[in-house]
């Protein structure tokens, strides 16, 4: 990333703080669900179908993490 906090090497300092990295995982989480809700839904098992949710689940993790650090640090910082 290209930020100034994303430099820094510890991740417990990156998390939260990058608003790029928000931006990136809230459209890639708004792409990837309805594409799997579209073309894979209907068949769950299929190699291509878990991969894409995989993928779907981590962009939505990472993201949900962001922005629980993001309101804490909001919150809590002094």
């Amino acid at each position: 990333m290209a930020c100034e906090q994303c430099f820094e090497s510890i991740f417990r300092q990156k998390i939260g703080r990058c608003k790029r990295c928000m931006v990136q995982l809230t459209v890639l989480s708004l792409l990837a669900w309805p594409i799997w809700w579209h073309y894979f839904a209907d068949q769950p098992k299929t190699v291509e179908s878990i991969a894409l949710l995989f993928f779907a689940i981590s962009f939505t993790g990472l993201l949900c993490l962001h922005l629980l650090v993001w309101c804490y640090r909001k919150l809590y910082q002094k």
